[in-house]
């Protein structure tokens, strides 16, 4: 004799975390589009989330003023610097650049003491990215003001590193060497990461654009030429070297960034490209943390899956103004 079934009707608080049957079309169908929402608000809220660390709380409304406001701009639509600093390899560009510099003494000295680089590392680089964005993208008066306001704090930062050697931040000695060292970076960067690459013509362009900005913030003869950058850079190399700052500013950068958790992989991952891009002889004085180290042989695969990450989670910038140029 077969016992009788029971059918039993879920009570209200089972039938609303009710999971979908996946047996029927109808049902996988279903379920398909609720890991699709699913990703897609997560993609979503790690963009916001990356753009509010770079660009700070108010990215959006920066962003419309950037590249709304009507006006001439300084670049037009086409130039090689506005594809660069579009593109998703700044992020390795940047952090590179940022290694790089640390190795001059006397500017890694004025960031030490100056910048708020530790107190407030997202502030800097927020101040930094929006420089960036508004000369290369925003219109000429902003742009105009953008230069002015960092030569006013250039002009007060002054000191003494602890060897003795005054410094002065608006010296256009050390700014040529931020420069060389930011545009070289930036450059190779994207020649590296970017899946659209430039032609040796446009490489130039592209330097020539940096010196643009270069020369209106106090760069005396910045070089307009990728072959000029190079040599630049290669000039440098004598007055390059570790010191306390700059592996204190390394182990920082590489050991104990200011980021959750969840993020440590993929910016160790973005960090091992970035020392990756640099010169041989610039990487030997860099002190890398084993870490680091171990993940250089994959530096480059790595690279690629983090920049290819943040374009598919962070949303396209709008039509930025197409102006005269000035």
């Amino acid at each position: 004799m077969r016992a009788a079934s029971v059918a039993v009707s879920p009570s209200p608080r089972e039938q609303s975390f009710r999971l979908p049957d996946f047996d029927s079309d109808s049902d996988s169908e279903g379920g398909s589009a609720v890991v699709v929402h699913f990703v897609g608000r997560l993609r979503r809220q790690a963009g916001e989330a990356l753009l509010r660390r770079v660009a700070g709380p108010t990215v959006h409304e920066k962003r419309a003023r950037i590249h709304t406001t009507p006006g001439p701009r300084w670049f037009a639509p086409d130039r090689p610097v506005r594809s660069v600093h579009a593109n998703a390899s700044m992020y390795v560009g940047g952090l590179a650049a940022l290694l790089l510099q640390t190795l001059h003494p006397v500017a890694m000295r004025a960031v030490w003491a100056h910048s708020g680089f530790q107190s407030d590392p997202w502030g800097r680089l927020q101040r930094t990215s929006t420089f960036l964005a508004v000369t290369t993208f925003g219109t000429a008066e902003d742009a105009e003001q953008a230069v002015q306001r960092v030569r006013r704090i250039h002009s007060s930062v002054s000191g003494t590193t602890t060897e003795g050697a005054a410094y002065r931040a608006s010296d256009p000695h050390l700014l040529a060497w931020v420069h060389t060292a930011e545009t070289y970076c930036f450059l190779e960067a994207y020649l590296r990461y970017s899946r659209r690459p430039l032609s040796v013509r446009q490489q130039d362009a592209y330097v020539a654009d940096m010196a643009a900005v270069a020369r209106r913030l106090g760069v005396l003869d910045p070089p307009t030429s990728r072959a000029a950058l190079v040599r630049e850079l290669t000039h440098w190399r004598g007055a390059l070297r570790a010191t306390r700052e700059s592996d204190a500013t390394l182990r920082y950068l590489l050991l104990t960034p200011p980021l959750p958790w969840p993020a440590r992989l993929p910016y160790a991952l973005l960090a091992a490209a970035a020392v990756d891009l640099l010169p041989d002889w610039a990487q030997e004085h860099l002190k890398l943390p084993a870490r680091t180290r171990l993940l250089l042989p994959v530096a480059r695969i790595g690279g690629l899956a983090v920049t290819s990450a943040i374009r598919r989670i962070t949303p396209g910038l709008p039509p930025s103004g197409s102006g005269a140029t000035v």
